[in-house]
C-alpha cells in the first residue's frame, strides 16, 4: 500500500528539486506504477503545474516535456510523420488508452524499466535526456547511471535522416512484452550506421551499433546472418514470460524483420 503524508504541487523546478532531496520524497509523474508499490512517502511532488507537458518541434530537434503522456506520443502527427510511426507503435500496446492518458514519458524514462517499450524505441534513436541538475546527457548514458534525486525535465530527439522500426512480442495484446526491439539506420559522417536496441530481455533495454554497408539486394541468408550477429550481442535471462533461449530467438527474428522492412522501403 502507498501512504502519502504530504502532497505539494510545486510552482518552480527549483522548488521541486529542493523538496526531492529529502530521502522520503518522490516525484509523482503519472502515478501509474508508483501507486502499485508499498511505500511510505513523506512528500509527494506534483510537476503538473510547470508546463512540462508539451511536445515542441524546432528545425533540429523534438523536445518532449517530462509530463507529456504516452498517449500524446501516440497521437502527435509531427512526431509520427517524421519517425515513420515508430513511436506510436512503441506505445500502442501499453495496457490501454486510459493508462496511456496518464503514464508520462518522464516516468517511463526515469524508471528505466526492463519492460519499457518507449525506452527501447528511444534508445535506438538520437535521444538525449535533459536533467535539472545533471544537464543534458545521451539517453544511453542515462540508462546506465544509478537512480538519484535529479529531475527529468524533457526528452530530446535530434532530427536525423534515419529510418526507424519498432517491433515487440507479447503473449496477449496488452500484456508486458516478452521482448522489444528497435532498429534505426542512417548516414553518420559518410558511413551507414545501424543501431539495435533490445529490451525486456527481461533486463532493461541495451544498445548495439554496427557500421554495415548492406546492399539493397542482400540475400535472405545474409540478412539472417546479420540478425544473428546482433542477437548474439545481447544477454538474455528467463522469467515467467519466456526463457533466455526463446528471447534470443525472438531477437534474431525481430531484428531480421525490421532490417528487411527498412531495406525493402529503401534507405
Amino acid at each position: 500500500m502507498l501512504t502519502i503524508q504530504n502532497y505539494v504541487k510545486v510552482k518552480t523546478v527549483e522548488e521541486a528539486y529542493e523538496l526531492n532531496q529529502a530521502r522520503n520524497s518522490r516525484i509523482m509523474g503519472g502515478m501509474m506504477w508508483l501507486r502499485l508499490g508499498n511505500a511510505n512517502v513523506k512528500t509527494m511532488i506534483d510537476l503538473s503545474g510547470l508546463g512540462l507537458e508539451q511536445i515542441e518541434e524546432t528545425d533540429h530537434v523534438f523536445r518532449i516535456g517530462a509530463m507529456c503522456t504516452l498517449r500524446q506520443l501516440e497521437k502527435n502527427e509531427e512526431l509520427n510523420a517524421y519517425f515513420g510511426g515508430a513511436l506510436a507503435e512503441s506505445v500502442r500496446h501499453i495496457v490501454g488508452v486510459q493508462f496511456r492518458n496518464q503514464a508520462t514519458i518522464g516516468g517511463s524514462i526515469y524508471g528505466r524499466y526492463g519492460f519499457s517499450d518507449v525506452l527501447t524505441c528511444l534508445l535506438a534513436m538520437d535521444t538525449f535526456v535533459e536533467l535539472y541538475d545533471g544537464g543534458t546527457v545521451r539517453l544511453r548514458e542515462f540508462v546506465e547511471k544509478k537512480k538519484n534525486k535529479d529531475i527529468v525535465l524533457s526528452v530530446i530527439i535530434r532530427k536525423q535522416a534515419r529510418k526507424v522500426r519498432y517491433l515487440s512480442v507479447r503473449q496477449t495484446k496488452t500484456d508486458f512484452p516478452v521482448l522489444t526491439c528497435a532498429v534505426v539506420t542512417g548516414d553518420v559522417h559518410g558511413k551507414e550506421c545501424w543501431y539495435f536496441s533490445i529490451g525486456a530481455r527481461p533486463m532493461r533495454a541495451a544498445l548495439v551499433e554496427k557500421e554495415w554497408a548492406i546492399p539493397e539486394n542482400v540475400s535472405k541468408d545474409q540478412l539472417t546472418a546479420y540478425a544473428k550477429e546482433v542477437a548474439d550481442s545481447f544477454e538474455y535471462s528467463s522469467n515467467m514470460r519466456g526463457s533466455a533461449e526463446y528471447r534470443k530467438h525472438l531477437a534474431q527474428v525481430l531484428v531480421g524483420r525490421a532490417m528487411e522492412s527498412i531495406i525493402t522501403e529503401g534507405r
